[in-house]
Order: C-alpha cells, then sequence, then structure tokens
C-alpha cells in the first residue's frame, strides 16, 4: 500500500452561531489541509497518481471554500462550519472527483484540517 499526502492552505471566515464563547462571533482562519490518499497500484511511470493531478483535485475542492464566508455556503447550511464538518465535506468532495472515482484503486484516506498552528481534526472513515 502506498500512502501519499500533500497540504493545501485557504483562508476564510465563519461562525458557530451556539458555541458558548468567542467562536461565536464572526473570525477568520488561515486554514491548513492535509489530504492523505492510498492506492496499491502503479502506473507506467510508477506512481499510484501524479501529485500534479493530486493537487490539480485537491485545489479545486478549496477554491469552493477559499475566501468565503463560510456559513453562508450551501454546505453548511445543515451544519455548521466546524473543523470537523470541513474536513468531512473535503473528503466527500474529493471521493466525488474523476480523479478518484475513475481510479479503482485510489482512495482518500485521511483529511487533517488545521484551523490554528496548535489545533487539528482528522478525518478517517473506516478506522
Amino acid at each position: 500500500m502506498y500512502e501519499l499526502t500533500i497540504i493545501a492552505e485557504f483562508e476564510a471566515a465563519h461562525r458557530l452561531p451556539e458555541y458558548p464563547g468567542k467562536c461565536c462571533r464572526l473570525h477568520g482562519h488561515n486554514w491548513k489541509v492535509e489530504v492523505t490518499i492510498a492506492g496499491t497500484k502503479l502506473n507506467k511511470q510508477g506512481m499510484v497518481i501524479d501529485f500534479r493531478e493530486f493537487k490539480s483535485a485537491v485545489g479545486k475542492v478549496i477554491d469552493q471554500l477559499d475566501h468565503y464566508y463560510l456559513n453562508e455556503l450551501e454546505a453548511f447550511q445543515e451544519v455548521y462550519p466546524t473543523a470537523e464538518n470541513i474536513a468531512k465535506y473535503i473528503y466527500d468532495k474529493l471521493n466525488d472527483h474523476p480523479s478518484f472515482t475513475d481510479a479503482s484503486d485510489l482512495n482518500v484516506r485521511c483529511i487533517t484540517v488545521w484551523e490554528s498552528p496548535r489545533s487539528a481534526v482528522k478525518y478517517c472513515p473506516g478506522e
């Protein structure tokens, strides 16, 4: 099994309306996202997936969050844009991306979302 990880970043604001503290007010983060995918087969170039294609797929998802007020996005109308829900959102979006759905051997393993240098959430379904 091969695991590949890339790091992406985005900036966005959010608020957690029912949170009993400062986070109930509008504030922003410089979010850092680690995406780990896994596969067992190598292509003819000896790669699970080209990092360029991997980064592009992640970039398309991150672009849907970058410089937005997350509470206004459709994805966060039923749930608050917590780091946990952002991690799951990114996971779900990547699982629907053709780079991963068209490759029978590739799967998204984990998404780690850092909302500060010392606070992160890791979402790994099935573990």
